[in-house]
């Protein structure tokens, strides 16, 4: 590669790079095929890999940009993992590296949450993230300090 990635808060993994027309693309493990290497794609495929082979979600439990319908406006999430019974677990929305995490960046996570109903939620730049419990009863979030594995949250 002619060009660094950025450092980030995930364990190195083995990525599939490769260049061509002076375009740089990643394979995507979950859609099995190369897609575009944008910062945020990035972080995504640096999420994803950590979450199959450090938190056990298996690949095939992942959905990696999927479209949904809220409201009459159609929007795209980045992971959805799911468990043995099909049911949403968790749900991630990746920013690039140089996006702040902000209030604004949660508000769009629980916005997709509306519809989706997903108790974990992880948010992330890859170089902070945040991962939080949804309290429905209560309408409230509760932060994790870490993690939860795909074994804790799929019971």
């Amino acid at each position: 590669m002619s060009f660094e990635l950025p450092k980030l808060i995930f364990p190195p993994s083995d990525y599939k790079l490769k260049e061509g027309d002076g375009k740089f693309a990643i394979f995507d493990v979950s859609r099995k095929k190369y897609v575009p290497l944008t910062p945020e794609e990035w972080v995504r495929q640096n999420c994803l890999h950590y979450l199959r082979d450090h938190k056990g979600f298996p690949i095939s439990h992942l959905a990696v940009e999927r479209s949904f319908k809220l409201n009459n406006q159609v929007l795209r999430y980045d992971i959805v993992a799911f468990s043995k019974n099909a049911k949403p677990l968790l749900l991630v929305e990746c920013k690039a590296p140089d996006v702040k995490i902000s209030q604004k960046t949660f508000d769009q996570i629980a916005v997709y949450n509306l519809k989706l109903n997903v108790p974990y939620l992880i948010l992330t730049n890859g170089k902070a993230m945040y991962c939080c419990v949804a309290d429905f009863k209560n309408l409230k979030y509760h932060f994790l300090k870490e993690i939860p594995d795909f074994t804790t949250i799929s019971l």
